[in-house]
């Protein structure tokens, strides 16, 4: 991690977001890593509910053992495989499965995975750390913002204001850690990647406060917005009364 950067993006950060969550980051290991290595999973839980302690400061390493989640498996990366009669789970369910009903036919669930990006696992653990968190080896290669409305509104601002296509970003159907992970790490690979708005996913909201959605990004494109944040509208007026409305008490 280039501390340089690490210090000037969290600089800003509290500049013009004030006291507005930190971004969790990821990366994988093979190596030893300072962060907690979790235990293999007891019970089922959702990733995203996971997340909640890194987000309060708690570094955690996963293999796949540690993930309970057959969704969180394939979207972590550990896998490229679904449970069986996984087109059905997803939409309309069968006599054995209940369906979720998020799409309308299985055929159609098919042709949805077909076409979804999966990138495997760059190591046996993946590692999860909140921005102030990070070390100088570490090497992040997403930043995941748990943000309101607001902070939504200048992270999807600022993902625009250098491109001329207006999509500086998407918000692709998925599971919540599809959102997070494989949506962004495939944004990654391409000469000019875009941010991923995400946290729609109805079975995945629950683990969320009601006013939280999340945004995730390559760091490499974080540290281009980082480079001309102080010519954005982030020094307007127009801003500084939304980051007041951030910085007021509030239980999110």
């Amino acid at each position: 991690m280039d501390i340089a950067f690490k210090e000037k993006f969290t600089r800003l950060w509290t500049r013009f977001f004030g006291n507005a969550e930190l971004p969790v980051v990821f990366f994988y290991s093979d190596n030893e890593v300072k962060a907690e290595i979790v235990e293999p999973a007891q019970k089922w839980n959702c990733f995203i509910g996971e997340l909640a302690k890194v987000r309060k400061g708690k570094s955690l390493a996963y293999d796949q053992e540690a993930v309970s989640c057959g969704g969180g498996k394939k979207y972590l990366g550990f896998t490229d495989k679904l449970r069986p009669g996984f087109e059905y789970f997803l939409s309309c369910g069968n006599d054995k499965i209940e369906g979720e009903r998020y799409l309308q036919s299985p055929e159609l669930v098919e042709k949805f995975l077909s076409n979804a990006p999966w990138t495997p696992a760059k190591g046996k653990r993946i590692v999860f750390k909140r921005w102030d968190m990070l070390l100088e080896d570490d090497n992040p290669e997403v930043a995941i913002f748990f943000a309101s409305p607001d902070v939504l509104s200048g992270l999807f601002t600022l993902a625009g204001f250098d491109r001329e296509d207006m999509n500086g970003t998407i918000a692709p159907f998925g599971s919540g850690c599809s959102s997070v992970i494989q949506y962004p790490l495939a944004e990654s690979l391409k000469e000019k990647p875009r941010a991923v708005l995400g946290m729609l996913d109805v079975s995945a909201r629950p683990f969320v406060h009601e006013n939280v959605m999340s945004f995730a990004l390559p760091v490499k494109r974080l540290e281009e917005i980082t480079g001309f944040m102080e010519e954005t509208f982030l020094i307007t007026g127009s801003w500084e009364k939304v980051k007041k409305r951030i910085n007021a008490p509030k239980d999110v």
